[in-house]
């Protein structure tokens, strides 16, 4: 019987941006399963990924990712374990590391995680959080596989709530603000295709610029100039309170993270 070294079970965009992302890292095909119940995706994801196992339960495997909807979560620890694995990643939202262990058992390594929507681009932000009986080498595990797709940090539990609120969510702050800068440049006279290409790219080098140089403070001051136009913006937007309102929303998306896992 083919025991496989990672069986992702749940192939939505999340499980199958992992299962890409493995792949261009140098994971074989005949290294990977994807379990995946509607038989429409299960043909997308075998058109997706030629090679790599796709099957409607889990098979024989030494780990899973558990990527399912959160109501799905412990019998699909329970299978996995049940097929060998003895270690668990999980990206469902809002299921507590203890809930994870409970379903798959004492004797299973498992590792509860938040990543991002930017990883279906590569480009992901993960938090990553051990259970009792994980030991650094199950973290790394964990870290290999999220890392094939963004950045990995390491977090107590508890802050997980916190990455969710910051990182998580984030994306979408980011987006709100970029329709915000595309209607603007609509209303300042710019065509509405000329203001979303500006728009983004606008996005995309800032990031890259901050990713590189750091210290987003003194990135901001290089381009204000003393009674400039970008002086004159950054006033308007520091008087309507925008540096308080991240603030408060990373805060309420935090407090909600929290709410959610503990119902």
């Amino acid at each position: 019987m083919t025991s496989y070294r990672l069986a992702v079970v749940g192939g939505g965009n999340m499980g199958a941006a992992l299962v890409g992302g493995l792949l261009q890292a140098g994971w074989g095909a005949t290294d990977l399963a994807v379990v995946e119940v509607l038989p429409a995706r299960a043909v997308q994801l075998r058109e997706m990924f030629p090679g790599v196992a796709v099957t409607d339960t889990v098979p024989a495997c030494s780990a899973a990712l558990i990527a399912v909807k959160p109501y799905d979560v412990p019998a699909a620890c329970a299978a996995a374990a049940a097929a060998g694995a003895t270690r668990l990643l999980s990206i469902a939202a809002g299921i507590p590391l203890a809930a994870l262990q409970e379903a798959a058992g004492p004797a299973v390594a498992v590792v509860r995680s938040m990543p991002n929507t930017p990883a279906l681009v590569g480009e992901g932000a993960a938090g990553i959080a051990g259970g009792a009986t994980a030991d650094a080498d199950d973290l790394s595990w964990a870290e290999e596989i999220l890392g094939s797709v963004g950045i990995v940090v390491r977090v107590p539990e508890h802050q997980l709530d916190a990455v969710t609120g910051l990182a998580g969510s984030g994306p979408a702050y980011l987006f709100l603000v970029a329709e915000a800068l595309m209607d603007a440049g609509v209303l300042a006279g710019l065509s509405r295709a000329d203001s979303e290409a500006l728009t983004t790219q606008l996005l995309v080098g800032s990031a890259a610029l901050l990713s590189e140089r750091g210290d987003p403070a003194r990135l901001r001051a290089q381009v204000t100039s003393p009674g400039g136009t970008t002086a004159a913006g950054v006033r308007v937007l520091e008087e309507h309170g925008v540096r308080s309102a991240f603030l408060e929303a990373v805060m309420a998306a935090t407090k909600r993270s929290h709410e959610l896992g503990n119902h």
